[in-house]
């Protein structure tokens, strides 16, 4: 990490990642860039359904991809880089077949690592192969929901699942909320851990750092008023004077209040509960 001397209070205490460890290239591949319009937390009515989103610096999209549709082609990683619209770092592959691809790098690959997906591929980090070849006990990240369906878990910095049986054709993987749920044996993974696993210990330093990263200001229950929130109002500070937390619109939420939909479609994937108050990161 890269700490900084206290010459003003916005810089006491601030830590950050020293990318030049790390980062191999500044400028991204133009080919695979491409300018994106940023939702912001609005749905397609425009209409804000995710508070607290706004603003931020522009940003140029890499275009990273996440299916494991090239198998059996080995791939040579150029440069390790920053992504701004991700926690990881990504890189470029360059294939066999002259295609050259962004991926999402594991902890200790670097620049000349050579890396493959395929159904024979070596157990090492950065290689990507199904579940059911995947020896019991791995940490893997980048993994698919459904066969040919892309990587949608385990994705963000410093994050790992871990595959802990393999039963009835299906893979049982311990998620990073330490949740244990089934998913299809002839899903793809990597081996590894998501890379930048010092993100967790950014210390902003100051509000507009948030505010360059699109985060906007979170105003707390009790500092509103009873009209717009269930803790508002009292005379002077308060507390919330309710056995259970609630949201601002009067649904339970978090310290162990179960908030997911008893009948949800997923359920029956779902082994074990995840263990609330536990660390993430598979922790």
């Amino acid at each position: 990490m890269k700490t900084y001397k206290p010459t003003s209070p916005s810089r006491r205490g601030m830590q950050t990642i020293d990318f030049k460890k790390y980062i191999t290239s500044k400028d991204p591949i133009k080919a695979l860039t491409f300018g994106r319009k940023r939702d912001q937390g609005r749905n397609s009515q425009g209409r804000i359904t995710v508070r607290h989103k706004g603003g931020g610096h522009k940003r140029l999209y890499r275009d990273v991809t996440f299916t494991y549709d090239k198998r059996d082609i080995p791939a040579v990683v150029k440069s390790v880089e920053y992504d701004p619209n991700r926690s990881g770092f990504i890189g470029v592959l360059a294939y066999k077949d002259g295609e050259r691809r962004y991926t999402l790098l594991p902890k200790g690959v670097v620049v000349g690592t050579t890396v493959i997906a395929g159904e024979n591929a070596p157990v090492e980090a950065g290689n990507s192969l199904p579940l059911k070849k995947i020896p019991v006990g791995a940490y893997i990240y980048n993994i698919e929901i459904r066969p040919m369906g892309g990587a949608k878990v385990a994705r963000g910095a410093g994050v790992f699942a871990q595959l802990i049986a393999l039963d009835g054709g299906y893979a049982h993987i311990k998620m990073p909320s330490t949740e244990v749920r089934k998913i299809h044996a002839e899903c793809f993974a990597t081996i590894g851990q998501v890379s930048n696993d010092e993100h967790w210990l950014v210390n902003s330093g100051k509000a507009g750092r948030s505010r360059w990263l699109g985060i906007r200001p979170t105003v707390r229950g009790t500092a509103q008023n009873p009209c717009d929130h269930p803790y508002g109002g009292g005379e002077g500070r308060q507390g919330r004077g309710l056995r259970r937390l609630k949201t601002r619109w009067g649904k339970p939420a978090g310290k162990g209040q179960k908030t997911r939909a008893p009948k949800k479609y997923s359920n029956v994937f779902i082994v074990s509960r995840r263990q609330v108050g536990k660390a993430s990161k598979g922790e």
